[in-house]
């Protein structure tokens, strides 16, 4: 008999020993012989078991851990999504609406937020629980899980989100089995946001508390359950069956690969072994899309793509305490000498939209569009020639995933009359030399942590200058500061949008950045996959996927 006959024979043998058993155990049977014969058959292209629905994707960066306190990475967070809730999640909007909290008020000037929790949500089964393997989700773990995050025994990448935030000495209280209380040293007005992050899942105080090794075994409220890993070859979780939302999952399982080379995780999803493909790279992405950003004719029949509005904005930094950069003039022929048109039409493949607008993203609300930031080289000339000869010569550090994009703005500002030079360096290296303000002009970045223009405009408030905070510009403009704190506390959207125009007109003005583009996140799946949602904090939602 041939190998491939030999598996196919084992596989319905399995299949049908395991009919009399339950959908889940099925399920796990099945995803246990996957990953023993995984290097035998990595080829195998036909569906394992044709009357069940598995979810299939790649995470080409790999996932350390699946336990929300270390939810860092976006490969992280992407699987934690499928496994935990949080007290709230985000609408199709980005807006805070209901999950395990079904309703909350904020008293006590904007310090005090109650929480009233669902009384139907439960924790995947566990033997540890008594009553049937399973146990509702109660007041005491969401005090848990907060406290975790700022233990430093935890040692969470969180741990941020509430310290300095959250009063001291009192930050979280269980009133009683379905009620919640957080209090904070002062009004924030984007908390509700940071209460989405995944580092704020709900975890079962009686596990977490006792386990090791839970990054690894994890027992969460959502969707999917854990079932098994073979760490560097396959993860996979199954349906929750208790889950509290009505008729959700949609699918049995879902399966994740760890291919690094995304040119081979492309090859795979071509060829049927994946489901979704995401991550494309300039050496292949002319072989998926057109110039226009449009897929190419021989994929438009069988697949689709989504282009999603991804929360992050890419620029050039300058740091405002160089004495070149100082100069405000060289700053704007600089920001009007680069055409950022082109760089979105001929090194993207038009993934991403030039960035006329200013630095909080497309897809956040708040965003301004339009600024009178174009291209206008004649007017870069005229700004240079009230400069001495000593401005025309900069230097621009980048690493070598954007050393394209610097190559095309290097043949531009020699168009106006400034010799660029690039300096590439490692990632670790540009992070450190940004942090200690030992670099004038780079490239840089900014995605967001959680969804509120606050977060964007963070970026150059004074007090977080690096290495303290994110601002790497070192930007200090007194009014912006004033006007940035204002918009810490404000909780009414028309005030938020009016503050936020402010503070982009006063960036504007004084430009610390040249805005290049605002990204973009393409997927490519196919056209009987249905129900697949991505937003733009770039997070893939599975619950309602289905064939």
């Amino acid at each position: 008999m041939s190998v491939k006959s030999y598996l196919c024979h084992f596989f319905k043998s399995i299949l049908s020993a395991k009919a009399k058993y339950k959908r889940t155990l099925e399920i796990n049977s099945l995803f246990l012989v996957i990953n023993s014969l995984v290097l035998l058959i990595s080829c195998q292209n036909q569906p394992l078991n044709e009357d069940k629905l598995i979810f299939r994707y790649n995470s080409s960066s790999g996932i350390s851990s699946l336990d929300p306190a270390f939810a860092r990475t976006q490969e992280n967070i992407r699987a934690v999504n499928q496994l935990f809730n949080g007290l709230i999640q985000l609408d199709s909007k980005l807006q805070p609406s209901p999950c395990i909290a079904k309703s909350w008020t904020i008293t006590d000037s904007g310090k005090l937020y109650t929480f009233q929790l669902r009384n139907d949500v439960f924790f995947h089964k566990h033997p540890l629980f008594e009553s049937e393997n399973k146990r509702r989700l109660s007041a005491s773990d969401v005090v848990y899980s907060f406290n975790r995050i700022i233990d430093p025994k935890t040692a969470s990448d969180g741990a941020w989100i509430f310290n300095g935030l959250v009063d001291s000495s009192n930050a979280f209280r269980a009133l009683d089995d379905s009620t919640v209380q957080i209090r904070l040293q002062r009004p924030f007005g984007p908390f509700l946001n940071l209460l989405s992050m995944a580092y704020c899942y709900i975890v079962p105080l009686d596990i977490a508390s006792k386990a090791s090794d839970f990054g690894k075994h994890p027992i969460g409220t959502g969707p999917f359950q854990f079932s098994n890993w073979a760490e560097g070859i396959r993860l996979n979780f199954i349906a929750n069956p208790e889950y509290f939302e009505p008729n959700i999952p949609k699918i049995d399982a879902v399966s994740v690969s760890f291919v690094q080379s995304k040119q081979t995780a492309l090859l795979k999803y071509i060829q049927g072994e994946l489901d979704v493909f995401s991550g494309l790279e300039s050496s292949f992405k002319d072989e998926i899309l057109n110039p226009d950003g449009s897929l190419r004719a021989k994929y438009q029949n069988t697949h689709l793509l989504m282009k999603v509005p991804f929360l992050n904005t890419e620029y050039l930094a300058f740091n405002m305490q160089s004495e070149k950069f100082k100069e405000l003039k060289l700053r704007k022929a600089i920001n009007l000498a680069i055409d950022k048109q082109a760089m979105i039409h001929y090194l993207r493949n038009n993934i991403g939209k030039a960035a006329f607008g200013g630095f909080v993203p497309l897809g956040m609300d708040g965003h301004i569009p339009t600024f009178n930031n174009r291209m206008n080289k004649d007017s870069a000339r005229g700004l240079l020639a009230d400069l001495g000869s000593e401005y025309k010569e900069i230097k621009l550090v980048t690493t070598k995933d954007y050393l394209d994009l610097c190559v095309l703005v290097q043949k531009d500002l020699a168009e106006v009359g400034i010799e660029l030079a690039i300096d590439v360096v490692p990632s670790s290296m540009l992070k450190q030399q940004k942090s200690a303000g030992d670099v004038a002009f780079f490239r840089s970045s900014w995605i967001a942590d959680y969804p509120d223009a606050e977060n964007y405009l963070a970026c150059f408030y004074s007090k977080n200058k690096a290495p303290n905070g994110p601002n790497y510009t070192r930007f200090d403009h007194p009014e912006f500061d004033r006007i940035y704190e204002e918009l810490r506390v404000c909780e009414e959207r028309e005030e938020k949008l009016e503050l936020i125009l402010k503070l982009e007109n006063i960036l504007q003005n004084e430009l610390p950045f040249v805005l290049l583009f605002y990204d973009e996140s393409p997927w490519i799946y196919r056209k009987e996959l249905k129900g697949l949602s991505i937003n733009p904090m770039n997070h893939m939602d599975l619950r309602r996927v289905y064939w």
